[in-house]
């Protein structure tokens, strides 16, 4: 735990307070900064996951195909598939990174709001343990929890629960191919609701300033896969279902 903080925990902490101070006091603003710098950071991996969500976009037509072709024999359609992607060097499992990499960051930020917007005795200490030495971050200290109206150190928000899943859901919808599969289709619409209701659930129950962090990541997210797939994607297709 010790290597955790050292590592991660107590950079994001300092950097939060830090940022806080630069921008004029304004807690909120300080975790919108820190969800940019974040998204530069891995913007590397981002370009490669709407690469890649761009070239199966491409692929769709032959994709269908196969699915059409080897319909009735998985195991079959299954190679091809794996071929056709190893031939266009793609991974379809390649969008997966992003939120792994994120997701310690996500931890961190949660940890770093309930100590920053300490109360009690007990947290005030903890919280002293874990300032570095510098003078921005002392001058920073105590913080606002409020923002926008909302208490970034409070739960239950149920606005931006709503807006979390929300725009959680537009940014997969963009990324998310329909199926041809009638099976498939069932299991992409169950994913495609899912995680989106799940961190609008979560949402719930953590800090509102967690929140705020995940609702500008998915904006910027949002954006970037407009700018880069020249539109939006997915968003506005039709099953092919529906388009016979």
């Amino acid at each position: 735990m010790q290597v955790w903080y050292l590592i991660i925990g107590n950079p994001v902490l300092n950097v939060l307070i830090a940022l806080s101070h630069l921008l004029s006091g304004e807690f909120g603003l300080a975790i919108i900064a820190l969800t940019i710098i974040v998204r530069l950071l891995s913007w590397p991996l981002t370009k490669r996951q709407l690469n890649s969500t761009k070239a199966l976009q491409n692929m769709q037509p032959k994709i269908q195909e196969l699915q059409k072709k080897y319909g009735k024999n998985k195991q079959k359609l299954q190679q091809e598939m794996m071929k056709l992607y190893k031939e266009a060097g793609v991974n379809p499992l390649g969008c997966i990174w992003p939120m792994l990499v994120q997701l310690p960051i996500w931890i961190a930020v949660y940890q770093a709001i309930l100590k920053a917007l300490a109360t009690t005795p007990d947290n005030l200490l903890d919280l002293a343990h874990r300032l570095y030495s510098w003078d921005i971050v002392n001058q920073a200290i105590p913080l606002s929890s409020m923002f926008l109206g909302f208490d970034l150190g409070g739960t239950n928000n149920f606005i931006l629960a709503i807006i979390v899943g929300g725009t959680m859901w537009v940014q997969q919808k963009m990324t998310q191919a329909p199926a041809v599969d009638p099976r498939q289709q069932s299991t992409s619409r169950m994913m495609l609701l899912m995680m989106p209701l799940m961190f609008g659930f979560i949402t719930l129950m953590v800090p509102s300033g967690l929140a705020l962090y995940w609702t500008v990541s998915n904006i910027i997210g949002i954006v970037t896969q407009y700018i880069m797939a020249g539109g939006w994607g997915y968003l506005r297709s039709r099953s092919p279902t529906q388009s016979t």
